[in-house]
């Protein structure tokens, strides 16, 4: 709600064909926010990167009308289908239109780097990869940054005329996000790897902080890959116990050292 405006509620299909409610928001210059994971979300319970469809996505655009402008943000998807649901919903796009990308993976990749966190064996991936590339239409924007996100969504939309651009700074810029006159930023993901430095939100944030010269703390729920660059602090990975784990950072960055905050955490378990 930081940017105002009206939250709209609109039921569409869910990458499995189910009925799912998503929402959209129209802001009070008329643009319209729309984002992807609320009409075609990734849901642990059932992960099949061949049958999952990004039509629901379609339909939730189709209904925001004509907006002066449309953003869509992408990203938690469980679609690999490089849109094509989608495309069988829009033959358009009903304003002129930015859509967000959280990690800049070109559409050549996008199967290789996501496809595992969907359900997809290696084996998988090859066999995705070869259908992400053998759509003619999609062909142009193979190498374009962010065309391989949300499954290829990215290049879908490119394919359409809409604007691909790294989704962090633009969200930061949009909450005026700015960390110059604070002694400690504190972000976080659940998995940090080494996609969290290739455009999601938490690299972003440690980058700008870094530029202002403010420490920066990235806490997870599990660390994937050391990232020499951040300073990294392991959550229990246990939901149950998520209070007192924020709990327990927080007393910990008020009385410790950069150098041993990690340590002591995991102490304090």
């Amino acid at each position: 709600m930081a940017l105002g405006g009206d939250w709209h509620d609109v039921e569409v299909s869910d990458a499995f064909g189910r009925p799912r409610v998503a929402r959209w928001l129209l802001t009070p210059d008329g643009s319209a926010l729309v984002e992807a994971a609320q009409a075609i979300p990734l849901d642990p319970r059932r992960l099949d990167p061949f049958a999952a469809s990004s039509r629901g996505l379609g339909e939730l655009i189709r209904a925001v009308g004509q907006p002066r402008e449309l953003q869509v943000f992408l990203g938690g998807t469980a679609n690999v289908d490089g849109g094509a649901g989608l495309l069988e919903v829009l033959d358009k796009l009903p304003a002129p239109t930015r859509v967000a990308y959280d990690v800049g993976v070109p559409l050549r990749d996008a199967a290789r780097v996501f496809a595992a966190q969907k359900g997809a064996t290696p084996e998988d991936a090859g066999e995705l990869e070869a259908r992400l590339l053998g759509v003619a239409e999609l062909g142009p924007y193979a190498g374009l940054p962010g065309g391989g996100a949300a499954g290829g969504l990215g290049a879908a939309f490119a394919s359409l005329g809409a604007e691909l651009l790294p989704g962090a700074p633009l969200v930061l810029d949009l909450v005026g996000f700015d960390p110059s006159g604070y002694d400690v930023v504190v972000t976080g993901e659940g998995t940090v790897d080494r996609t969290t430095t290739l455009g999601k939100a938490p690299g972003e944030v440690a980058r700008r902080c870094a530029l202002a010269g403010v420490r920066c703390v990235v806490f997870a729920g599990r660390i994937g890959e050391a990232l020499p660059e951040l300073e990294v602090i392991p959550l229990s990975g246990d939901p149950t116990r998520a209070e007192k784990d924020l709990v327990e950072l927080g007393r910990l960055l008020r009385e410790t050292k950069p150098s041993s905050v990690a340590s002591n955490l995991d102490k304090g378990r």
